[in-house]
């Protein structure tokens, strides 16, 4: 992970044009098509911008349950005057999670996996699944529940999502419908455009609202994010 925040302000303005299609908080997802294309970096680096423009707690949210790259990059200290992950949190929210576990052999063994943990010094809070909990050959998956992101925007200002890209999980598709607004993250000069086409179409057959395309790695940075025209 990389910290990106003195890169995203086009991207923090494109967001900020976003208002909550249901109440409360505003939910913004970033997703990209292939693999490597500094998605994580992004939507950590937004997600602390975010955290300073709030009254109710930001939330990351990392789709990639098996891997917690959020979390880790938080316990590394990928960010300067960033603090670590402090303590956890139950992220179920007293309703369906947004994951299930299959098989699941005891009944209610899916519930309580998700935590959410406090970033120290800021308001912004930063979710684990986990994974050491799981039994050999059971596997976890995500699933849509709006009634959890319903909560989750009464609790929160703004609520950012790290998906892992469309050529490994369908995740973000799952998700695209729950969101405000989505981002697409694309390596420049080495993303084609038939693969933003792509991913546009797929998302938006989903039920996500794409407002923009972010530019990563314009030489070693991301710069920009603009609105698709047309």
């Amino acid at each position: 992970m990389r910290d990106l925040r003195g890169d995203l302000g086009n991207v923090w303005r494109t967001a900020s044009r976003l208002s909550s299609g249901s109440g409360g908080g505003r939910t913004v997802m970033f997703i990209s098509a292939r693999d490597g294309e500094g998605v994580t970096s992004m939507a950590a680096s937004f997600a602390c911008l975010a955290s300073r423009r709030v009254e109710r707690p930001a939330w990351l949210i990392d789709l990639d349950l098996r891997r917690n790259r959020l979390y880790k990059g938080f316990e590394e200290g990928f960010a300067r005057g960033i603090g670590r992950p402090g303590r956890a949190y139950d992220a179920s929210l007293r309703k369906t999670p947004i994951y299930s576990i299959v098989p699941r052999v005891v009944k209610g063994e899916d519930e309580k996996l998700l935590t959410v943990h406090e970033i120290e010094g800021a308001r912004l809070m930063v979710t684990r699944f986990r994974n050491e909990r799981l039994q050999k050959g059971q596997r976890v998956q995500v699933r849509t529940s709006p009634e959890w992101w319903q909560t989750l925007r009464k609790m929160a200002d703004w609520i950012t999502v790290d998906a892992p890209s469309l050529e490994r999980s369908p995740a973000g598709l799952a998700m695209a419908s729950q969101m405000d607004g989505i981002i697409l993250v694309v390596e420049a000069d080495a993303t084609s455009a038939e693969d933003v086409v792509g991913a546009r179409r797929e998302i938006e057959a989903h039920g996500g609202n794409i407002i923009g395309v972010a530019m990563n790695r314009v030489g070693s940075d991301a710069r920009f994010a603009d609105r698709f025209s047309g």
